[in-house]
């Protein structure tokens, strides 16, 4: 039986350099912080705030099983009853596209039903049925431990300041 041939080189034991010490990625402030704070632009805090509150909101609304704009449909739809899906769209800052979606499912859960218009036969109004005016209090409940701790700290004056602020920004600002 031959025999491997085996280099006889001597071994070395591996080196090991050190790294040189990166420097450290830089890192965003976090919210509050710098441009991300009260010296940020107006436009980027109202953007970060509403990012904010929108997520704490969808966060409260998953146990009652809806979605943040189905809350804001069934919400419109109580606040304004017999919209057509189009003007609910409008009220809702959602595409027609998706507040038919959303309408479909409500309605297929038995949340909202729809009658023809009384002059316009082709468009449908929608209302709230018992069980979605059920669900949206269960929905508002959860909303209005969001909005308490929107409203911390601030007198009803200052609120009210501060929503005169908000609707005008919106009104002035809206594309129509």
């Amino acid at each position: 039986m031959a025999r491997k041939a085996t280099s006889r080189l001597p071994v070395r034991p591996v080196q090991r350099r050190r790294a040189a010490a990166a420097p450290a990625a830089p890192r965003p402030p976090r919210p509050g912080e710098g441009k991300r704070g009260a010296d940020g632009h107006l436009a980027y805090l109202l953007r970060q705030a509403q990012a904010a509150a929108r997520l704490s909101l969808e966060r409260a609304l998953t146990a009652t099983g809806l979605t943040h704009p189905q809350f804001v449909v069934l919400t419109m739809l109580k606040a304004y009853p017999g919209l057509s899906g189009a003007d609910c769209a409008r009220v809702a800052l959602l595409t027609p596209q998706t507040v038919n979606v959303i309408i479909a499912n409500l309605e297929r859960d038995g949340a909202v039903r729809r009658t023809p218009h009384p002059v316009h036969g082709r468009v449908l109004q929608w209302t709230l049925t018992p069980r979605g005016r059920a669900l949206l209090a269960k929905a508002r409940r959860k909303a209005s431990a969001l909005e308490r701790r929107l409203a911390a700290g601030f007198g009803k004056r200052d609120l009210a300041t501060i929503r005169r602020w908000l609707a005008r920004i919106a009104a002035e600002f809206h594309p129509d």
